[in-house]
């Protein structure tokens, strides 16, 4: 197995628990795929950190994707101290005897200092660790370095030297404080490690492992972090920065190179770990560098969905082409073999690499020549040999000559003319045959179909399998694609138990989530099921937080009124994104939309016929866009109504229908509660702004789910 399909990069800390604010000094990660920085995700406390990560990987793994995740704290001490401790060379004996004593609260508070004390007790003299908060507590931990000889263990580890970092692992507090995020970071690790079976670089084989755990340092890539935060200003979050160079930087990094990185390492790494990138920081920073040319989105504003001023009521038409106007990719790009490219949304034109067919050939068994010939009878000599499809004829065939030829074959020199088998009698050494016959017959010009250097398929096509043949007809052996649209769906209210649960007074299933992340899957997007929140802001919160470091794109049922209990719309507004429009629509009055964390979040209304249309409607032709495909707007067909109805004006109507003997249905009620309609119907029919008077026979359009890909 070789390379890898995502990179995350961790910053560490041992602080306490951060502010809901992101700030400095806290715990980011940076995701990256395609060699494309993905997002960075800032984290309020270790906890969160490890379970984010678990549930990251955990995704990634059952996607079947190869995942490098790379923290940025020391994976070992100097040769010796393992020994020491745990009576074992054996760096993972360590990180076992760590996990089993390590105690890491959710505000922060932890034990460190308690378990290197009765490490220090374990060597003769002072330390080796050293530093803490104040110098009373802890007796067996020196206040300051002074006074500590390091000859049973080195004070730093060859790949500290090596990087010429100027840390130790020993160091605890003051900063740096690596001898701390190495105590609260390790136990992390080995339950990551053995949860995911991931394996660790250097001390296991990693060639073939699905994860893979590394070692890396921030300072390697210092001269394009500096770049890049002349460029930020001040206000830009230094450690949001590193990571997100980190991650670009390890995920452009052509599989041969990486492997020679992970090769690279000495034979003291395998006690002591080595920091991934040692000796090639040349080449990590040119490729953590911004460029201007890769395919790497804008981010999408906190204001793209601000109504126009004086906009109450919003026509469908209207909000469909704001949304047209306002949106736009938002993910990166990745080149991909053939093989992969199905269903995958094109980043980049293909442009053939040769023509088809690349030489002039036969379109059909029998015999060539030069020219055509006249009415009347003709006889012509044989050369010998024959050309085939792949088995070219090695020469010319002179003027007056003719020469065997089967489907597909190169046209010989001196043959541009080729007549079938069937109109042509031979004894072996002559053909003789009746005319007229036009010069070219039965041939196919080279670059008939395609020509070298021309574009075959647009950037924004979804790759069909046609598609993948025209790519291998015209020489394309990899495609550049779109990452996936990652479309998270997430249930909102205290009302909701899941299917198969007891469902207590006043209780209802939730029957939007599989819904909709069923319509994603179908729509050949990501989808990411995140869960149902309660009627409780702060949880409502965190879901959010969670959920716009691992989506592209949010999807909530529920919340996005104005009532006591929506807490969905006032977190947006909280956050200075929220517009509620409300459009002339039925059933689906109210959709909220917004941005959190520069994640756009569709607040659809809870009803499940309503989050259905809403959903069909706007987020469909929405995520096509940020899913790099273009707006793909559905067809409808005028048929036959099979009913009657009465419709008032101001809004647009979608009622439940299906088509027999050419006529359209709907259903028996219109009640948006009737779920069971949803199931019975094949499609929508559309009534427009105005009134009418449907009756029996008057044509009406209808949109077939097909044409929204369901």
């Amino acid at each position: 197995m070789t390379g890898f399909d995502t990179v995350l990069t961790v910053d560490w800390s041992a602080a306490k628990r951060k502010p809901r604010r992101q700030s400095k000094d806290a715990i980011w990660l940076g995701v990256a795929r395609g060699g494309t920085a993905q997002q960075q995700i800032y984290c309020r406390s270790r906890q969160e950190a490890e379970a984010w990560i678990s549930k990251f990987l955990e995704e990634e793994q059952a996607a079947g994707r190869r995942v490098l995740a790379a923290f940025d704290f020391p994976f070992g001490y100097p040769r010796g101290f393992a020994r020491r401790v745990t009576g074992s060379d054996d760096p993972l004996a360590l990180w076992q005897w760590l996990e089993e004593r390590i105690e890491d609260a959710e505000d922060g508070s932890n034990n460190r200092f308690d378990v290197a004390s009765a490490m220090n007790r374990l060597f003769a003299g002072a330390g080796p660790f050293w530093g803490k908060p104040d110098q009373k507590n802890w007796p067996d931990i020196p206040y300051r370095k002074a006074g500590i000889s390091y000859e049973e263990v080195a004070e730093r580890r060859s790949a500290d030297l090596a990087a010429k970092a100027s840390s130790s692992c020993f160091q605890l507090f003051f900063n740096p404080t690596v001898g701390s995020q190495t105590l609260m970071g390790v136990p992390v690790l080995q339950r990551l490690r053995l949860r995911h079976k991931a394996a660790v670089w250097p001390f296991e084989k990693v060639e073939t492992a699905q994860a893979v755990l590394a070692e890396i340092w921030p300072g390697l890539i210092e001269p394009a972090v500096k770049a890049a935060m002349a460029v930020a200003g001040p206000e830009e979050i230094r450690d949001r920065v590193q990571m997100r160079l980190l991650s670009q930087a390890l995920g452009r990094l052509p599989a041969e190179e990486l492997a020679a990185m992970l090769a690279a390492a000495p034979e003291a790494a395998q006690e002591e770990a080595w920091i991934l990138g040692t000796g090639y920081e040349d080449r990590l920073n040119a490729l953590a560098a911004d460029e201007p040319g890769r395919l790497a989105p804008p981010p999408l504003s906190n204001d793209c969905f601000a109504l126009p001023a004086g906009v109450d009521w919003t026509p469908v038409d209207d909000a469909l082409q704001l949304l047209k106007d306002r949106l736009g990719p938002v993910t990166g790009g990745e080149t991909v073999p053939l093989a992969d490219a199905l269903g995958r949304v094109l980043a980049e034109d293909a442009v053939a690499e040769r023509a088809n067919p690349p030489l002039p050939n036969t379109a059909v068994d029998g015999y060539g020549f030069a020219g055509g010939r006249a009415e009347g009878p003709h006889v012509l000599p044989l050369v010998q040999g024959r050309a085939a499809a792949g088995v070219p004829f090695d020469g010319a065939v002179p003027g007056g000559s003719a020469i065997r030829v089967l489907t597909g074959a190169a046209l010989p020199d001196g043959v541009d003319t080729v007549i079938l088998e069937e109109d042509v009698s031979t004894d072996g050494a002559r053909i003789a045959f009746n005319g007229p016959l036009k010069r070219g017959a039965n041939t196919r010009k080279a670059g008939e179909d395609v020509s070298a250097d021309e574009v075959i398929l647009p950037a924004g096509r979804v790759v069909s399998p046609a598609d993948l043949a025209l790519a291998a007809a015209t020489g394309l052996a990899e495609l550049t694609v779109r990452l996936p649209l990652r479309a998270g769906v997430l249930s909102t209210g205290d009302e909701l138990v899941e299917a198969g649960e007891p469902a207590g007074k006043g209780q209802i299933f939730d029957a939007n989530r599989p819904m909709l992340l069923a319509l994603m899957r179908q729509l050949g997007f990501v989808p990411v099921d995140l869960g149902k929140a309660a009627d409780d802001r702060e949880s409502l919160r965190a879901h959010l937080d969670g959920a716009a470091a691992r989506t592209d794109v949010i999807l909530t049922s529920g919340g996005a009124s104005a009532g006591d209990e929506d807490h969905m719309s006032a977190l947006l507004r909280e956050a200075g994104a929220m517009q509620e429009w409300r459009i002339a629509l039925k059933p689906g009055r109210p959709l909220a939309l917004g941005m959190w964390q520069g994640t756009p979040v569709f607040g659809l209304p809870g009803n499940p016929v309503a989050a259905l249309v809403c959903t069909l409607i706007f987020a469909r032709p929405a995520m096509g866009l940020m899913a790099g495909a273009g707006w793909q707007a559905p067809q409808g067909f005028e048929v036959p109504a099979a009913f009657e109805k009465r419709k008032k004006p101001g809004r647009r109507e979608y009622l439940r229908a299906r088509v027999r003997d050419g006529r359209a249905e709907v259903f028996k009620s219109e009640g948006s509660g009737r779920i069971s309609g949803l199931s019975w119907a094949e499609g929508l029919v559309e009534l427009g702004d105005g009134p009418g008077h449907i009756k029996p026979g008057d044509p009406v359009r209808f949109i077939p789910y097909g044409s929204f890909a369901m």
